[in-house]
């Protein structure tokens, strides 16, 4: 049987830390109750499946993008340099890419990319999970380090309560400069 891996990123759309990318390659015929899309999930339902996903997975791996690649090259391709880290990560090299989304990392892998493939394909699902995990990981980190900021809260997301934050402390090192609430701020700071 050929390996198909599930490919999926969390953290498009914060305005701050890593986006992180998962890839994981399930057993043929692996089912797991309440498998979805990790945005679906409550936090501990999210960390149920991990546990689960990765005492069964035939292989995964996870990989993140820095703010400052996400600056550099735009979060599109960071996402997609995430991506192809967590598959050049693996233990076992897959046959087949399945990639939740638009647009396909470049890995010289055969891949498909799906649109809502999180929701159908079981692989993407648990890589969502596992991506999504690490991330929030990481901003609970980052919230020890910038507790002002709200990270455990929000998860650097654009809520109304890290903009109000944002606007009273500036930005910090793990702000994307390059999103446009972040330039804006930047830009009023720098005027004064």
């Amino acid at each position: 049987m050929p390996l198909i891996c599930g490919v999926d990123e969390a953290g498009r759309g914060p305005l701050a830390g890593p986006v992180y990318a998962a890839a994981v390659i399930l057993p043929d015929q692996f089912q797991l109750a309440g498998l979805t899309d990790s945005k679906k999930l409550s936090e501990r339902q999210r960390h149920h499946l991990e546990r689960q996903i990765c005492e069964t997975a035939i292989a995964f791996a996870v990989a993140s993008a820095s703010v400052a690649e996400i600056d550099s090259l735009n979060i599109l391709r960071a996402s997609l340099l995430a991506m192809q880290r967590a598959v050049e990560a693996l233990s076992r090299q897959p046959d087949e890419l399945l990639v939740d989304g638009l647009h396909v990392p470049d890995t010289g892998i055969l891949a498909r990319a799906i649109v809502q493939g999180d929701v159908s394909e079981a692989c993407i699902s648990a890589a969502s999970i596992l991506a999504k995990n690490a991330r929030d990981r990481e901003l609970l980190r980052l919230h020890e380090i910038y507790p002002q900021y709200g990270f455990d809260r929000h998860k650097g997301y654009p809520t109304a309560a890290h903009l109000a934050a944002l606007e009273r402390f500036g930005a910090c090192a793990e702000h994307r400069t390059s999103f446009a609430p972040v330039r804006r701020i930047i830009a009023q700071v720098t005027l004064f």
